[in-house]
């Protein structure tokens, strides 16, 4: 027979004698529920006065035992851990009227307690000599289960009082014990420690938001534009997931040491914390590239291997645009990869799209894609905006009729004819675009606006 299995079996003896409670083995632990047929001839109600208890203690009041068969709606096991000297929980169970039936289980010592500890048990009640280093233990054992611990009260209540800061989330005095005290003490202490694990976990929730917040800051681009005099640099993110920070979306803008300032802006497809990653690697890498000097179609395919290998299904691919102005600010070369083009705008002039006509496919979608550069002229002043599509996908209004490019364009100028530029642009664009989709857009919005001044 196992170790586990003598430990809850009955024992063949049930009378009462010198040696001990009736019907519980010296050195194993019990469910007290198997008890009940070698009592159900005694006496229901308080016991005789004078009369001792099981092992010759102080008389104990013990809880009357139902007689009924209707099976309670709510039962709570409870695991007596000690000697149980008093006899006060040989019964198999707790109740009354309006409460809990407390199911219980006993056992001597923690190596016993330990065959029995199962998601079943909801509470333990700790009886031992030295309760506070066996609570260190049961709480190193069951750290989600309640407990609750035994005393005398001899001691003024100061080992129950440090039990409790240890991490009981209650006390019972033994001179105390009855059906509606443990009844009442193993309800409280298990929805405590449902309290308490429901706090733990808000607080670690909220610990790793916070992380993930700053390490979500910390991969948003910082600008490195040192050097690009009469060059001014604005930008406006927006992560379509619900209190993130990344998004989909990605953007960046450095200038290396030739003069030429570089500007990018893209999008994976889809939603959520893979496309946010993928789209950090991919902003990394093209800063990288930009940097070790590789450009146009050779630094679009490099990026597309990027891709290929890091993405986590075959479907996945994103779109991007770069450009890259040069040193004098007086023409640019473009190259698009199935992103939306950019919008071009000067003084005196409406804002119009750049050339898309020559543009190629989407990172991620043809293997041997090609991307031509586009030439642009920028003469005197002027404003380039990137943008993502999260900004003309908004809808106008309670129809389906989206903003669009021609749409973004008109508003673009309107503000722009305000006398708006740089952050209060796109402060305003962003606004604007959300109030005519009837509140927030659902999708990463990106936008990067940089602006040659006379």
């Amino acid at each position: 027979m196992s170790a586990a299995r003598r430990g809850t079996e009955r024992p063949s003896d049930t009378r009462s004698g010198a040696q001990g409670r009736a019907g519980v083995p010296a050195d194993a632990a019990t469910d007290s529920s198997t008890d009940a047929p070698a009592r159900q001839d005694a006496p229901s109600g308080p016991a005789a006065p004078g009369a001792e208890p099981d092992g010759g203690g102080p008389s104990v009041t013990l809880p009357r035992q139902r007689q009924d068969t209707v099976p309670d709606p709510t039962v709570l096991t409870l695991l007596v851990i000690g000697d149980d000297p008093a006899g006060a929980f040989t019964a198999p169970y707790f109740h009354e009227p309006g409460g809990p039936r407390i199911r219980v289980l006993r056992a001597r010592n923690l190596t016993a307690a330990g065959r029995l500890l199962t998601d079943d048990v909801h509470c333990i009640l700790l009886d031992l000599p030295d309760v506070l280093d066996g609570l260190q233990q049961v709480l190193r054992l069951a750290p989600g289960t309640a407990v609750l611990v035994l005393t005398d009260g001899t001691d003024g209540g100061e080992a129950a009082a440090e039990a409790v800061r240890v991490g009981a989330q209650d006390h019972l005095v033994r001179d105390g014990v009855d059906g509606g005290t443990v009844t009442r003490a193993v309800r409280y202490a298990v929805e405590r420690k449902r309290a308490d694990l429901a706090q733990r976990q808000l607080t670690e929730t909220r610990l790793l938001a916070q992380e993930n917040r700053r390490l979500e800051r910390g991969l948003l681009p910082v600008p490195l534009l040192e050097g690009a005099n009469g060059l001014r640099f604005a930008s406006r993110y927006r992560p379509g997931r619900s209190r993130a920070l990344l998004g989909g979306d990605f953007y960046d803008t450095v200038r290396t040491p030739d003069g030429t300032v570089h500007a990018m802006i893209g999008d994976v497809c889809g939603h959520g914390p893979d496309a946010a990653a993928l789209g950090v690697e991919l902003r990394i890498a093209w800063r990288a590239l930009t940097f070790a000097g590789l450009g146009g179609e050779e630094l679009l395919r490099t990026l597309q291997n990027v891709l290929v290998h890091e993405r986590a299904d075959d479907e996945v691919f994103a779109t991007l645009c770069a450009v890259d102005i040069a040193p004098d600010n007086r023409t640019a070369r473009l190259h698009l990869a199935g992103h939306p083009t950019p919008m071009i705008a000067a003084p005196g002039r409406p804002p119009a799209l750049l050339p898309y006509e020559a543009g190629g496919p989407a990172l991620g979608l043809l293997p041997d894609a090609a991307w031509e550069r586009i030439g642009v002229r920028l003469d005197g002043e002027w404003s380039l905006m990137l943008y993502t599509d999260g900004l003309i996908e908004g809808r106008i209004g309670k129809g389906t009729q989206r903003l669009g490019q021609e749409g973004m364009i008109g508003l673009a100028g309107e503000l722009m004819a305000a006398g708006l530029g740089g952050e209060e642009l796109l402060d305003a664009t962003m606004a604007k675009v959300r109030e005519l989709n009837g509140g927030e857009l659902t999708d990463d919005v990106a936008v990067v606006l940089l602006e040659r001044q006379a």
